[in-house]
């Protein structure tokens, strides 16, 4: 019992995580969660371009310009 109590104790981070991508796997909310993080990253890429225009176009530029 007390072998049981330390597994637990060692893997309890590992247990929830596992028994949560079950969940969500078979409550296919991955479809929801994918979405969220495109949207979110969309939205970070473009708040970074506006505020970084001119870095942005130079990096651009070089990159183009390489290929």
């Amino acid at each position: 019992m007390e072998d049981f109590k330390k597994f637990l104790g060692k893997y309890c981070g590992a247990i929830i995580g596992v028994i949560v991508a079950i969940v969500i796997l078979a409550t296919r909310l991955y479809d929801l969660i994918i979405g969220v993080i495109v949207i979110l990253l969309g939205a970070f890429i473009g708040n970074y371009v506006q505020q970084n225009k001119e870095d942005v176009k130079t990096k651009l530029k070089t990159w183009i310009d390489k290929m």
